[in-house]
C-alpha cells in the first residue's frame, strides 16, 4: 500500500468520527498546559519515521469509545503505538494500556491470538504468566480501521531493565526466568502510584510534540521508578509471532541469529552482552544455516543421531555417519 505525503492528503481538521466523549466529565483529566515543546518540522520523531498515515491519530486527553481517556503515550513501534488510559465503568475506574495498531492489517493475527487466549479456561501453572487482553476494539481512522488491544499496563521489558543495569548483564538467578527474547517479557507493576505520577508529569510538563496537518506526534514518556524498586512478576507478551500448536510448523519464526537452540542463545546474550553464535558464512558474507551449524558443533559437538533422524533437512548437512558436511550450494535466505 502506498501513502501520499501527509501534507497533500490530510485536511487541517479530521473528517471522520473521533469516537469521543460521553465519559463522566467530573472524572476526566484535563490537559490544558500550553507550555509544551514544539519540535521543528525537519525533526522526524517516533511513528512519523514509519509513515504517519498508517497510525491512528491519538490525542492526549481524548476519550475513545466513551470509555477510555488517553492520559499519555507509553511507546511506539513499526506496527502500533501504546498509550496509558483511564477506563471508566459504571462500577469502577482503572488504568489500562491501549495498543493501537496501524491500518495495514499486518497485525490481525496478534489480535486473533489474544481473542483465542481470552476464550481459554486453563489451569496450567504457566497461564498466569502470559499477558492477556482485557478487551479488543476497532477504531475508525482517516485512512482505514485500526485494531486495538486493551491490556493491563506493564512497567518495562527485561531488555529495558538490562539497559538500566550499569554492567549491562543479568545475574545468574535472574536469568532463570529469561529464556525468551527480553523484548517479549514485560515486568508487572506493583506500585500503582506510578500511574498517577505519570499523569501528573504529563499535566505539569507536557510531552514534546510535532503537529502535521491534523496529526499530533508525541514523544513517549516512561514511568518513574517504582518506590522501593518493587517489580511485578514477568509476563510473556507481544504475541504477533505466536502460532497454534495443533499443526506442524516448519517456517522460520525468529531472526536468524536466534534459530535453534534459541533458549540457550538468548540467555547467553543477557549473561555476556554478546552473541554466542552469529551464523555468518565467511565466504558468502551473510547468514547461512551451514555456518550456524558449524559454530554450534564446534562448541557443543555433533548432534545426537536420534535428533538427526527427525530432521527433514539433516541430509543436507550431515552424512549417514552423523558427521557434518558443508554444502557449497546451500540456498538459505
Amino acid at each position: 500500500m502506498r501513502f501520499a505525503p501527509a501534507s497533500r492528503v490530510m485536511a487541517p481538521s479530521w473528517q471522520f468520527s473521533r469516537n469521543l466523549t460521553k465519559a463522566p466529565e467530573s472524572k476526566l483529566v484535563h490537559f490544558d498546559n500550553p507550555s509544551y515543546q514544539t519540535l521543528p518540522p525537519e525533526q522526524k520523531i517516533e511513528e512519523e519515521v514509519h509513515s504517519i498515515l498508517r497510525y491512528y491519530p491519538v490525542r492526549i486527553g481524548e476519550v475513545i469509545q466513551d470509555r477510555y481517556q488517553v492520559v499519555g503515550k507509553l511507546g511506539h513501534g513499526f506496527g502500533s503505538t501504546v498509550w496509558l488510559a483511564n477506563e471508566f465503568k459504571p462500577w469502577k475506574q482503572r488504568t489500562v494500556a491501549l495498543k493501537i495498531f496501524t491500518n495495514d492489517r499486518h497485525n490481525q493475527e496478534e489480535v486473533n491470538v489474544y481473542k483465542h487466549l481470552m476464550s481459554v479456561q486453563s489451569k496450567h501453572p504457566g497461564h498466569k504468566y502470559v499477558r492477556v487482553a482485557l478487551d479488543t476494539l476497532t477504531l475508525q481512522g482517516p485512512y482505514g480501521k485500526h485494531h486495538c488491544i486493551v491490556h493491563e499496563p506493564m512497567l518495562e521489558s527485561t531488555l529495558q531493565l538490562l539497559d538500566r543495569n550499569p554492567s549491562h548483564r543479568f545475574t545468574e538467578d535472574l536469568l532463570k526466568a529469561c529464556n525468551i527474547s527480553p523484548l517479549n517479557i514485560l515486568l508487572g507493576v506493583e506500585d500503582k502510584s506510578i500511574f498517577q505520577k505519570f499523569i501528573q508529569a504529563e499535566q505539569e510538563n507536557p510531552s514534546a510534540r510535532r503537529q502535521l496537518d491534523g496529526y499530533i506526534i508525541y514523544t513517549s514518556r516512561a514511568f518513574d521508578s517504582p518506590s522501593g524498586g518493587s517489580i511485578g512478576e514477568p509476563l510473556l507478551s507481544d504475541l504477533g509471532a505466536a502460532v497454534y500448536g495443533d499443526v506442524e510448523h516448519y517456517e522460520n519464526a525468529q531472526p536468524n541469529v536466534y534459530r535453534a537452540p534459541e533458549v540457550m542463545l538468548k540467555i547467553w546474550d543477557l549473561f555476556e552482552d554478546k552473541h554466542l553464535f552469529n551464523g555468518k558464512d565467511p565466504k558468502e558474507r551473510k547468514y547461512m544455516t551451514r555456518a550456524h551449524l558449524a559454530e554450534i558443533i564446534a562448541i557443543l559437538g555433533p548432534p545426537p543421531p536420534e535428533l538427526l533422524k527427525k530432521g527433514k533437512r539433516s541430509p543436507e548437512f550431515f552424512g549417514e555417519d552423523g558427521k557434518s558436511q558443508l554444502f557449497p550450494h546451500e540456498d538459505e535466505r
